[in-house]
């Protein structure tokens, strides 16, 4: 992946002081592009988004934590057109009929495996419909 140099300067910026974070967040990001190599990525002040044709998937650091939270982490965020029943969504909302906000907790490099880029694969194809 080639990325502009400010795109990058972006992503350290939101990361300052957070490498363990980065790292996760570096990893997600490899991986997204190895399966959606298209995707266009804005970085904004509460979270990176990744974009198709719309908004699919974001990452982003908690704000509010659960006290069961390991303190560092990254919180993946996507949606799909129902409610997906898995143990690794920590949280689903649904904000209009029929399309579903998913939350899920990250802060193993092991949790961005082929379950969570199924996941997001599913998300991207679902934003390209709207």
């Amino acid at each position: 992946m080639n990325e502009p140099a400010t795109l990058r300067q972006d992503v350290l910026f939101f990361f300052d002081g957070r490498p363990a974070e980065l790292s996760l967040y570096r990893i997600l990001e490899e991986r997204i592009f190895q399966r959606l190599p298209d995707v266009v990525i804005k970085v904004q002040k509460t979270q990176i988004s990744f974009y198709g044709k719309h908004l699919f998937a974001a990452a982003s650091l908690p704000l509010r934590r659960k006290k069961d939270w390991p303190r560092e982490c990254l919180m993946v965020t996507f949606g799909l057109g129902y409610r997906l029943d898995s143990p690794r969504i920590e949280m689903a909302v649904e904000p209009y009929p029929n399309r579903w906000t998913h939350h899920v907790l990250l802060s193993r490099e092991a949790q961005i495996d082929d379950e969570l880029m199924g996941f997001l694969q599913e998300a991207f194809a679902f934003s390209q419909g709207k």
